[in-house]
């Protein structure tokens, strides 16, 4: 990197699944926008001809008139090819296909198991671990090998054992997972708040929040702006909205499987006090499976969806349709801000800033005091030149804490049954799960189900679980 009159140029970025139909755009659109940092991404992909798609995308997106940032894109041909010297490393992939995740997100529904997004907790998110973490073990072999001094960024559910995964393989990597659910809620507290008061409220990054949890049930213990308290704004918009909810401009539940109205969160807010942070479609999995997952009626009465994998099919097809049409010029990337933060922690890591967001880090520092050490963790961190301080969150409330252990106690059963090959942790995980204890206790039928659900996914699987 050369720093230049508060510029930060010849930067290398590595990008694991950089053939990515999706978030990859989202990611090019905030480099085009960007005018402090300048490089090269290296694109790497198992899908080399999406990530030649992209370097297309990429480059031409660089030569319009509007863009400000000056990126080259290159597709490379291995891991080690992308990751030699390079600064930073983005890591967004999609482990196997959405054949097998329809087995992980529809499978357990015959056992009335009802999972809303199916990639974090839960079975789903259990099952996808076993495809993930071995993935992630290669790739922090292969930081350690060839750019042990970079900075690793996640996007990758499930996020918390991704991380685990990194930091389990290569203890000194200077790894940190990122996203967007605890922005989501920030923005509807700014909603509530304009709602409430009838002021304006110019960015939702002035609405103060104190973050800890673990990633998708990350909750707020206190929140402000300008320096009023909001818990007391957001309880009053409860009592008198608590049927209807809250949407958000240009948002409708019903016309989305990835909004909702708020109204899990908001039911859980009047429960236990604080504020919880992530889309209802993830908190709902957190939560025993007789509550607001006991059915899909149930569901679509606290005003969200189940998101099928039938509808990420057709939803693939148009991605790959609109690659095509942006790599062939007849299509053209919006160029507007994204509202994700990754370009600026890695401009606070280069030194051009101070920042502070919400980062998924081992719990080392204790920044959850009465959650154990090797627990990766949600809060607030310090972004600075190649520096990240976590911040010190405070202890969970001990009933928010009682429904957080479960899920912190299983990514220890669920790392060990993927470094292993071992189903039984697999099953240990399954009886600790809330959504499964809260639908079935036949340890026969679990063990079927867990035995099914491995078998559909072996394909992506080491071969040790075909030993087993």
């Amino acid at each position: 990197m050369k720093y230049e009159n508060n510029k930060v140029k010849d930067i290398n970025i590595a990008y694991i699944g950089g053939g990515s139909r999706g978030w990859a755009w989202t990611f090019l659109t905030d480099l085009a926008l960007e005018e402090q940092i300048s490089g090269t991404i290296r694109l790497y992909d198992i899908d080399e001809k999406a990530a030649q798609a992209n370097e297309t995308i990429g480059n031409h997106l660089m030569s319009r008139t509007e863009a400000k940032g000056d990126w080259k894109f290159e597709v490379s041909p291995s891991l080690e090819t992308a990751l030699t010297g390079v600064d930073f490393i983005v890591i967004s992939i999609l482990p196997g296909t959405f054949d097998e995740m329809a087995s992980d997100v529809h499978l357990p529904e015959r056992l009335n198991i009802w999972q809303s997004v199916g990639d974090t907790a839960g079975p789903g998110g259990i099952i996808r671990a076993l495809r993930t973490i071995p993935m992630f073990v290669e790739i922090a072999e292969a930081v350690k090998k060839y750019a042990p001094n970079a900075w690793v960024i996640n996007y990758t559910n499930p996020m918390s054992l991704c991380v685990k995964t990194l930091y389990h393989t290569f203890p000194e990597i200077k790894a940190f997972g990122c996203c967007h659910e605890v922005f989501g809620t920030q923005k509807v507290l700014k909603g509530i708040y304009e709602a409430q008061t009838g002021d304006k409220v110019e960015d939702w990054h002035e609405i103060l929040v104190n973050v800890l949890g673990i990633n998708h049930f990350t909750w707020f213990s206190a929140a402000s702006y300008k320096g009023v308290d909001l818990f007391p704004v957001y309880e009053s918009y409860i009592r008198d909205h608590f049927e209807e909810g809250f949407q958000l401009e240009n948002e409708n539940w019903m016309n989305s499987v990835f909004t909702c109205a708020h109204r899990v969160k908001m039911d859980l807010f009047n429960r236990y006090g604080w504020i919880a942070a992530a889309g209802d479609r993830h908190l709902a999995e957190f939560m025993p499976g007789d509550e607001y997952l006991k059915d899909p009626e149930t569901a679509k009465s606290w005003k969200f969806g189940l998101t099928s994998v039938d509808w990420r099919k057709e939803d693939l097809e148009k991605r790959l349709a609109r690659s095509a049409r942006l790599a062939a010029g007849e299509e053209e990337i919006n160029l507007e801000p994204t509202g994700e933060e990754g370009i600026l922690l890695i401009k606070a890591l280069c030194g051009l800033s101070r920042f502070v967001s919400n980062v998924n880090i081992p719990n080392t520092a204790l920044q959850i005091p009465n959650l154990p050490a090797e627990a990766v963790v949600e809060t607030n961190a310090v972004f600075e030149r190649d520096h990240i301080y976590p911040i010190q969150a405070g202890a969970l409330k001990e009933d928010i804490r009682e429904l957080i252990m479960p899920h912190v106690e299983n990514h220890e059963y669920t790392l060990e049954a993927a470094l292993n090959c071992d189903e039984e942790a697999v099953v240990k995980a399954f009886m600790n799960d809330p959504n499964v204890k809260a639908k079935c206790t036949d340890e026969k039928e679990i063990r079927s189900l867990v035995h099914d659900m491995i078998q559909n996914t072996i394909e992506y699987l080491p071969e040790g679980w075909k030993k087993a």
